[in-house]
């Protein structure tokens, strides 16, 4: 039984060993800049935006990202009195895909001085679906002043085809 047991935790121990050298690998040649697996590469589309009052957007951004899954993406807004770090993780799994969100908030207040809040979420997603997520916490919980409003699209990586080519006949 001993001898069972012994052999078990080995090969556990053998697969969470492999399993973190595959990821290190990946990870290294991503930076490198050598094509990691097409089935792990996953594309963060983030679009951040100021909404003030009643829906009124008064500044709003978007960038798309890069990441193995596993591996988290980093955003940070800074605004005149309050800074947003946030990281965004998503996992691919067989049972579904969650994305995890990681949320740091500093806000400076004149009167209490400086607030920390942290949050972090797991989401059910699937592929191209939008999700959205308030590091302020909703319009309606902000009592009416200014909100941040983060939406984050996964999608799957697709190699782009290869340009087109038009043939331009001369005039000549």
């Amino acid at each position: 039984m001993n001898r069972l047991l012994c052999i078990v935790s080995l090969m556990c121990l053998t697969t969470g060993f492999l399993a973190a050298q595959e990821y290190s690998v990946t990870t290294e040649a991503m930076e490198a800049g050598a094509p990691a697996p097409r089935r792990r590469i996953v594309i963060l589309d983030i679009k951040a935006r100021v909404i003030e009052g009643q829906n009124t957007i008064s500044w709003s951004t978007s960038v798309q990202k890069q990441t193995i899954a596993g591996t988290p993406v980093d955003i940070r807004l800074e605004g005149a009195n309050v800074l947003v770090a946030v990281q965004f993780t998503p996992f691919l799994r067989r049972a579904g895909h969650v994305l995890v969100t990681q949320g740091q908030v500093w806000i400076t207040d004149h009167n209490n001085g400086i607030n920390y809040f942290n949050s972090i979420q797991t989401t059910p997603m699937e592929f191209d679906e939008p999700i959205h997520f308030f590091p302020l916490g909703q319009r309606q919980e902000v009592n009416g002043s200014s909100s941040i409003e983060i939406i984050v699209t996964v999608k799957p990586y697709r190699e782009s085809p290869p340009p087109e080519t038009i043939n331009q006949a001369d005039d000549n």
